[in-house]
């Protein structure tokens, strides 16, 4: 079976789709890097960086210093498919990714967005 071909889309391709989504809500591209770095471990110039070296989201995801062991928690539908029922490893990560961001752009609190209770 092939691979699905969003694993070799670069990153930095869907990076500004994402930037648009949010900021048409009112959310900010800050927010939106601040998700991406709780889901994967990056830290901001790391992110960068695999935007600048136009990285797969299979490099993206395999680069990845952290994956979040909270991103488990992550349930719901994407694409009309349950991110929690997602056989393959990499696919799940990429839906992970996307459900945030989704709920970020429907306005959803940050500390949920981050399944993390409130102090």
């Amino acid at each position: 079976m092939s691979e699905h071909r969003i694993f070799g889309t670069p990153f930095a391709k869907v990076y500004p789709m994402y930037i648009k989504k949010v900021e048409t809500k009112g959310r900010t591209k800050e927010e939106l890097d601040r998700i991406i770095c709780w889901l994967t471990g990056y830290d901001q110039a790391g992110l960068q960086q695999q935007i600048e070296l136009n990285a797969t989201f299979r490099d993206f995801f395999d680069g990845a210093p952290a994956f979040h062991p909270n991103a488990a928690l992550i349930k719901g539908v994407v694409c009309g498919i349950r991110v929690e029922d997602i056989e393959d490893p990499l696919m799940q990560k990429l839906r992970y990714l996307d459900k945030l961001v989704d709920e970020l752009a429907k306005g959803k609190a940050m500390d949920k967005i981050l399944r993390q209770s409130p102090a």
